[in-house]
């Protein structure tokens, strides 16, 4: 099971999204949606699929970070599959 966290879109490559995650980066293709530098998506399978809300992201990573608190792990700095 893949489970989609939050990220931050800091740049475009033409097809291709530069994402923030953890203080790294990577890329997705962004081919599905449109997006712009600042916007907050969900990725699955290296594409983009959907756009959130700012307040929306937010949520989510917290709510990830209390889960992963709880089991003493950190959020994942970088995941290129799922």
């Amino acid at each position: 099971m893949c489970v989609a966290i939050p990220l931050k879109v800091r740049g475009l490559e033409g097809d291709w999204a530069i994402l923030e995650i953890s203080g790294g980066t990577m890329k997705a293709r962004s081919d599905l949606v449109s997006v712009k530098p600042g916007d907050y998506v969900l990725v699955h399978a290296g594409f983009i699929i959907e756009k959130l809300e700012p307040e929306e992201a937010k949520k989510t990573v917290e709510m990830f970070s209390q889960v992963f608190s709880v089991t003493g792990k950190d959020l994942p700095e970088r995941k290129d599959e799922c």
